[in-house]
């Protein structure tokens, strides 16, 4: 029996008054959702642990079963090896988002009005950046998004963010999270980028023509999730699953490539509002054929629960509803639907509250619970469960587990 493993990135939400109580998940019209659900077990899911509120990569590597404690040193690595960047023992790797500045450095927009037009020409004139000491390389990923590789020696990654985090706030400066004089030295490397970056792109062309056209400039690069590569057991070492992975974010795709999925890219999987769900399930359907283990992500549920639109993201689950009605006639797969995080609309940002899932599949206990969102879910045969928990479950339903003890 094959799995399925669809994460759809942010969907769990807390209710919302103007939906009477309901969640966007609960308010959305999705009928192969509610069948699936039919023939599987539901629960809820700490992807961390209770109270954590998890960051998206975190949460991935838990519910691929590899320990975040353990695994996660953050999250720029990951994004660099999405981007298909070659990464050197000793490199210090940081995302950033291109962001919007006043003079003062005073964050106006921390995403440049969600910016994905020309960031690879940005990119490119970042990457004329010369510090001594030390090589960088300026990467623009989905929309706002990059990564920046910093090599060379006696550096560290146990340094601060740059992102203050919301709006209205000056830049924070980088700071030393080890006595360490590498730590001390990376840090002054990092407040050097941050001040290089805005003297070449304050009055970058680019931004000249978004000023022009009334839209925020990406004037400054915030870095943060400062990480390096580290060494971890192969998917299929540890699972004895040849494994794929479909998604349109560098982050997941990155994710995906560290623990030894093969990635497939999908023409239209774009990680944004715009992205081709259908094209995405039917390539899902496709390597189904050839991988023994799929993980097929969608991020849209993430960005409305960001931007605080629980009415678009009620219609990005209605689309990926829409999308998934192959799947309702699939035989011999073990589906699973859950996401890495909850972002309720309400905040913008990722919470603790514990996300939903339910196992599909012909051999799988199911529960009498009808339908699925987070209050249905919560009520399910599953009950309540980790992110690390998931792969063993998944595991003994397909008879790939191995006895504990005599």
């Amino acid at each position: 029996m094959r799995i399925l493993l669809i994460v759809c990135d942010g969907l769990g939400d807390r209710p919302i008054k103007e939906l009477n109580y309901k969640t966007p998940l609960a308010a959305a019209e999705k009928p192969n959702l509610e069948k699936l659900s039919s023939v599987g077990v539901k629960g809820i899911m700490d992807t961390v642990a209770p109270g954590v509120r998890p960051g998206s990569a975190p949460a991935h590597l838990a519910i691929f079963g590899y320990d975040p404690g353990k695994y996660y040193t953050g999250r720029g690595v990951f994004e660099a090896l999405g981007l298909g960047l070659e990464l050197k023992e000793g490199d210090v790797v940081f995302r950033f988002n291109f962001a919007t500045v006043d003079d003062r450095m005073v964050v106006i927009d921390r995403r440049a009005g969600r910016i994905s037009e020309h960031t690879g020409e940005l990119a490119k004139a970042l990457n004329d950046i010369s510090i001594p000491g030390v090589e960088l390389v300026f990467k623009e990923a989905v929309e706002h998004r990059g990564v920046i590789v910093m090599r060379g020696e006696g550096l560290s990654w146990k340094v601060s963010d740059t992102d203050p985090g919301k709006t209205g706030l000056r830049v924070k400066k980088c700071e030393q999270l080890d006595p360490s004089p590498e730590a001390l030295k990376t840090a002054n490397l990092v407040n050097k980028i941050v001040e290089e970056s805005y003297r070449v792109l304050k009055d970058h062309w680019v931004n000249r023509d978004r000023v022009k056209q009334g839209l925020p400039p990406a004037n400054v690069v915030l870095p943060r999730g400062a990480s390096i590569l580290t060494k971890v057991e192969g998917f299929k070492e540890r699972y004895k699953l040849k494994a794929s992975c479909i998604a349109g974010g560098t982050l997941y795709k990155g994710l995906a490539k560290f623990v030894g999925m093969e990635v497939l890219n999908v023409p239209g999987a774009t990680g944004t509002y715009e992205t081709n769900y259908k094209a995405k399930v039917e390539a899902s359907l496709k390597a189904l054929r050839c991988f023994d283990f799929v993980f097929l992500h969608f991020k849209q549920a993430d960005l409305a629960g960001e931007d605080g639109d629980y009415r678009r993201k009620i219609k990005v689950i209605q689309q990926i509803d829409e999308a998934l009605k192959p799947l309702t006639f699939l035989d011999d797969t073990l589906i699973v639907v859950t996401a890495d995080h909850s972002t309720p609309c309400s905040i913008k940002t990722h919470s603790a509250d514990p996300v939903p899932i339910m196992i599909c599949g012909e051999e799988v206990r199911r529960d009498d619970v009808e339908g699925f969102d987070e209050f249905k879910a919560a009520r399910g045969g599953l009950n309540r469960i980790r992110g690390l928990d998931l792969m063993p479950i998944l595991l003994d339903i397909v008879n790939l587990a191995e006895k504990y003890g005599a």
